[in-house]
């Protein structure tokens, strides 16, 4: 058998096998936040155990954290209760800790990479779904539970099933106005929610290998709204010259032999893969979703699907789907208005997402009646927006800027839609509630869509404005 990326990491990780039919893997880098951690810290209190690694955790705090104000204590009694919880755990275990007062706190699947504790060929875990986005430096990554999170505090290592793995090849140049985040939105809609249940995604082609690392992250993000235990990017001199230098790296005398190392992780041209999809990225548009799973997306220029052309299996939610997000079939998801406008989340809260999204939004005003907010990703990407004038640029235009945090990704701050009201999220989920109102609704998009949308009050095809940057 010719070894792909995953095999390879997956038995250099592996300890033993378990009369379970399970791999205990050795976990190389394990990241905690506020919300998933006390009850795995208190129940390794009453077992008496202690953190085996705390030189291989990380911690840092983002959910529950409010974007407004940092101030202490928070308004929330809960969330000041996680937040001292986490302080008191790292401090007593002797925890890396990445608080607001470092100057490097932010979302866990920001600062992980930015940091350079991300690299290739490690396992990483974590208590949030998202953690599949590490992958995309070469590496087994993904979410866990918080019985879990206990065990990787206590053992370093995890029980786990093996997946299958699906090679996706994606080829082609993206047109302008096209993005990262419109590729998995794509690859989504084609293999659907479930379609990964059982498989680790490895993403490949020219359109992935042309990519930067943080539209790789953002591809690997939502790896899991595939169904996929974990989705990964081959490493390359793109994902080597993003860790150079970063804070927590190799440091620069043994930074030459770790990439020695990471390119021999990469799958080989012949490796073997449990199945293979290609999807053609220079045919891709602009992607918006229209109902209450990331699946459920067209392309800017298309009508909401008719219920009776769906396969039989989609009817139902679809007909769910129509009816909160308040949509009729066959029209044009184009012009539908909205309410707030929300750039930011771990899939899209990265520099680059903002310089897109400033390009949009540079001289224009924010629609009247619409609340548009920017929340970067880690207060590192917020201080490069500062010093590149993108904060500016936004606030120029009416949107609130505000401190690093998870914000309106999921309702555990006070950043939440009210009532019925209509989101233009670059987040990952559209979920009913996911943004704090059970009625509130939820459009995906990339951040130069959100813009747009944020400037019209209305879904808008941003090639509009890309080509008109293009043109002056």
């Amino acid at each position: 058998m010719n070894e792909n990326l995953f095999d390879k990491v997956w038995n250099a990780h592996a300890v033993r096998q378990l009369p379970n039919g399970q791999t205990q893997l050795f976990v190389g880098l394990h990241l905690i936040h506020e919300v998933t951690s006390p009850q795995a810290f208190a129940m390794l209190e009453e077992s008496n155990l202690t953190v085996r690694h705390p030189e291989l955790t990380v911690a840092t705090c983002d959910h529950i954290v409010p974007t407004d104000s940092q101030r202490r204590p928070f308004s929330d009694a809960l969330a000041e209760t996680m937040m001292a919880r986490l302080e008191q755990n790292v401090k007593k275990h002797g925890i890396r800790f990445f608080g607001p007062e470092s100057g490097r706190q932010g979302i866990v699947h920001v600062i992980g990479p930015e940091l350079g504790f991300t690299q290739p060929g490690m396992v990483i875990c974590c208590g949030d779904s998202h953690t599949s986005t590490h992958g995309a430096f070469g590496g087994i990554a993904f979410g866990i539970g918080t019985t879990q999170v206990r065990d990787v505090l206590a053992t370093q290592t995890i029980a786990v099933t093996k997946p299958k793995v699906r090679q996706i090849q994606v080829d082609g140049k993206l047109a302008q106005g096209v993005y990262a985040k419109d590729v998995i939105l794509a690859i989504i809609r084609k293999l659907g929610v479930n379609g990964g249940i059982g498989y680790a995604y490895e993403y490949a082609g020219s359109t992935v290998s042309a990519m930067s690392m943080e539209a790789r992250m953002s591809i690997c993000n939502m790896s899991i709204e595939a169904g996929a235990r974990c989705g990964y990017v081959n490493p390359d001199e793109t994902t080597v010259n993003y860790l150079r230098g970063r804070l927590f790296a190799p440091p620069s005398d043994a930074f030459q032999e770790a990439v020695v190392f990471w390119k021999t992780m990469a799958s080989p041209a012949d490796a073997d893969f449990d199945d293979r999809v290609s999807l053609d990225a220079s045919s891709l548009e602009p992607m918006v979703t229209w109902g209450i799973h990331p699946g459920q997306s067209i392309g800017i220029s298309e009508n909401v699907p008719k219920v009776f052309e769906l396969a039989e299996s989609e009817q139902s939610t679809a007909r769910q789907a129509l009816a909160h997000m308040n949509l009729k079939e066959g029209q044009p998801i184009a012009g539908t208005s909205i309410d707030v406008a929300f750039i930011g989340s771990c899939t899209n809260s990265r520099i680059s997402d903002l310089r897109e999204a400033a390009s949009v939004v540079k001289g224009r005003t924010v629609k009247e009646g619409v609340t548009a907010l920017v929340v970067p990703g880690s207060q590192a990407v917020a201080a490069q927006a500062v010093a590149q004038g993108l904060d500016a640029v936004f606030r120029e235009a009416g949107f609130q800027w505000r401190n690093a945090g998870c914000s309106m990704c999921l309702a555990m701050n006070p950043d939440q839609l009210v009532g019925n009201q209509v989101c233009a999220s670059s987040s990952n989920r559209n979920f009913i509630g996911r943004q704090g109102s059970p009625t509130g609704r939820t459009l995906l998009m990339s951040p130069a869509m959100v813009a747009a949308a944020a400037i019209e009050g209305r879904v808008t095809d941003v090639r509009d404005y890309v080509s008109e940057a293009a043109v002056a």
